[in-house]
């Protein structure tokens, strides 16, 4: 038996037998203008007119109840589906741009992570440094030690007058690294204060100049051990200033 579809855009009819429309759930894409319709609900008779969705055989065709037999329904695949008939593929967004926005993205955000932390990447992984140290010779930068402030603490230290120069004063003070890294020394900052702690004089050491001057060089190369500790001696001469108390704090340099 044959029935004809109409497309309900363009207009066009379509002769199809019910095996087909069955093959399909009754979708239909138009050969003519390509738009997908209900080839059932658009089922119309040779006049023209709409057939009526009444219980009919055709309802067989989607109603499990009134299909027939599995070895009395007709084999839907020995014969091509007309071009009207053809599997209805859904459209699919292109996502590879997307994709591959997404990993450049997160390349370049591995990219600055590794240039922010090269130092902490260094000290914990030291056959980094060759790779890092050749891209650095491009970046035009320098793989230094750790610098983490936080990290370092003044465990101790004392101001005290030199009992045999006048005027002289020394500090002693240990500073300890507890970053599980060797770490960059760090400068000193000294504060003298008058008795309402107003700030009379300041001073800034670096590392050479607290450090031992026959091993300085070779203890700023290597850094603070992790978890170790530095001690130090500095004279400084206060015979300008009658202060009463002092200040001491590390500090980075930028």
């Amino acid at each position: 038996m044959s029935l004809v579809t109409r497309c309900a855009v363009c207009g066009t009819a379509f002769r199809v037998q019910p095996a087909q429309l069955a093959a399909r759930g009754g979708k239909v894409r138009c050969g003519k203008c390509g738009d997908v319709f209900d080839g059932v609900a658009a089922l119309v008779e040779e006049g023209g007119e709409r057939l009526l969705l009444e219980p009919s055989p055709q309802l067989g065709l989607f109603d499990p109840s009134r299909r027939p037999p599995q070895d009395a329904r007709p084999a839907l695949d020995e014969a091509p589906l007309p071009e009207f008939m053809a599997e209805i593929e859904p459209r699919t967004r292109r996502q590879w741009p997307w994709t591959v926005a997404a990993l450049a993205a997160a390349a370049l955000l591995a990219a600055q992570a590794t240039f922010r932390y090269r130092s902490e990447l260094v000290a914990y992984l030291p056959a980094a440094r060759a790779p890092l140290d050749a891209a650095c010779r491009w970046l035009r930068c320098e793989v230094a030690l750790p610098r983490r402030l936080k990290l370092l603490s003044i465990d101790s230290y004392e101001v005290r007058a030199d009992p045999q120069r006048d005027g002289v004063i020394v500090l002693n003070a240990v500073i300890r690294n507890r970053a599980p890294f060797p770490q960059d020394y760090p400068a000193l900052q000294l504060t003298l204060t008058d008795e309402a702690t107003r700030h009379l004089v300041s001073r800034v050491l670096s590392p050479r100049e607290y450090l031992d001057a026959g091993r300085a060089a070779q203890l700023i190369a290597r850094g603070i051990d992790a978890g170790g500790e530095t001690s130090l001696t500095v004279y400084l001469d206060a015979s300008r200033t009658r202060a009463t108390g002092y200040q001491l704090v590390l500090f980075y340099p930028t």
